[in-house]
């Protein structure tokens, strides 16, 4: 039996980012494969470098990979990944934006960019707002499976959002919660 991922804000994220996560690796894989190059050497590398160098010429979950294998120079994360403030990685966390994206069959146009930040954000929490980070994820499962909010809905959700405590804004774990948690300050 598989085990069951774990995440602050519950299951429904855990599988999401898990299963996005398996979508960068085989993306990377078949560009490696493309590519005639090896898992784990210097050929990979220098491969990972040409990409985060071109993001514009990649898929973004191909782009999010290669990020992923290369060190910052400054903090010794993942490039794209230390905290903000870090050069290195502010620039490449920009840059992965230049990435392709193409909406998957059957979901609305823009899902694919709004499951691109969502992965991007619930990765990398320390880089952005709480309050933030916290729409991201409670989203993440939504969009991941194809659905995608309208811009009243949106923000409605940042409204309840911004009604929370910062404890509540750290431990809420669903959109069902977040608007019982809201609504008992509506008004």
């Amino acid at each position: 039996m598989e085990a069951t991922p774990d995440h602050r804000r519950g299951a429904d994220v855990a599988h999401a980012l898990a299963d996005v996560a398996a979508q960068v690796e085989r993306a990377w894989s078949r560009t490696c494969a493309r590519w005639a190059v090896a898992p784990g050497g210097d050929e990979e590398t220098d491969l990972a470098r040409l990409v985060a160098a071109e993001p514009d010429l990649f898929d973004w979950r191909v782009v999010d990979a290669a990020l992923q294998r290369l060190d910052c120079p400054e903090c010794g994360r993942a490039l794209g990944s230390g905290a903000r403030g870090c050069d290195p990685c502010d620039a490449a966390d920009g840059h992965r934006y230049a990435a392709r994206e193409h909406d998957r069959p059957g979901v609305p146009p823009g899902n694919e960019h709004a499951l691109r930040v969502a992965w991007s954000v619930s990765r990398h929490p320390h880089r952005h707002p709480p309050r933030a980070v916290c729409g991201f994820e409670l989203g993440l499962p939504e969009v991941h499976a194809g659905r995608l909010p309208t811009t009243a809905q949106a923000q409605a959700y940042r409204a309840m959002i911004d009604r929370l405590t910062d404890a509540e804004v750290e431990r809420v774990t669903s959109l069902a919660e977040l608007a019982a948690l809201a609504g008992r300050r509506a008004g």
